[in-house]
């Protein structure tokens, strides 16, 4: 079996795995299983309003660049506005982070997760869409809550109140 590391790998405008993920849409570029889990890459279209609560995950390197758009990004440390060209790095560790789409505007970012894993619980999480398709977050009922609470942390997630951060 040839390493899947060593493969020539080409993901074009159409491809890749298309989610529905709080509320925006999350499409994997190359995943954990292509790159024998060393890093995965998810190109984020993030709707006004849109974005993650505040999460940790000890064991990831996660990172960001916009490439359009703008996002409120929000750590343990401080509160930002990062825009079109800034780059987010959120280190190994385990910090509480979030980001939210504050604009009238999409936002896209590009992030990269090392190691792979990450993607994953996107999978697991998300609904499958077609390219351009937001459909409005799942509501978070008490029961809703426990099943991505567990979902996440089977993959190395930490989920936090939406207010932990302010």
């Amino acid at each position: 079996m040839e390493d899947a590391i060593n493969v020539l790998t080409i993901t074009g405008p159409q491809d890749g795995n298309n989610l529905s993920v709080a509320g925006g849409i999350y499409r994997i570029l190359i995943s954990g299983k292509q790159t024998n889990g060393e890093y995965a890459m998810i190109e984020m279209s993030v709707p006004a309003g849109g974005g993650p609560g505040p999460h940790a995950h000890a064991n990831f390197q996660e990172s960001f660049y916009v490439i359009e758009g703008e996002v409120e990004v929000k750590t343990e440390e401080k509160t930002f506005t990062a825009t079109k060209g800034a780059f987010v790095n959120i280190p190994l560790g385990g910090m509480v982070h979030c980001f939210k789409n504050k604009s009238g505007n999409l936002a896209k970012l590009l992030c990269t997760v090392v190691p792979a894993g990450l993607e994953e619980m996107f999978l697991e999480l998300g609904k499958p869409v077609k390219t351009g398709e937001f459909i409005p977050p799942q509501p978070m009922d008490e029961e809703t809550l426990k099943q991505f609470t567990a979902i996440a942390e089977k993959h190395g997630q930490k989920l936090y109140p939406p207010d932990y951060l302010g």
